[in-house]
């Protein structure tokens, strides 16, 4: 099992709330980041099927 700290718990929640379509500068906000690109760079994980999910959603359009 991989060590779960409250830092690691903090990932999670940017990340789903990004996920989620959360306004990135509330995000932000709720971070308590001075600087956007560490929400969206640092703590904001995303991976292969979650760009996947995003270009199913254009397709149904």
């Amino acid at each position: 099992m991989p060590e779960i700290t409250p830092h690691v718990c903090r990932h999670t929640y940017c990340s789903n709330m990004a996920k989620s379509g959360m306004n990135p500068k509330t995000l932000q906000y709720l971070m308590g980041h001075a600087d956007i690109g560490t929400t969206l760079n640092v703590y904001t994980h995303v991976n292969f099927e979650d760009a996947k999910a995003e270009i199913e959603k254009l397709n149904v359009m």
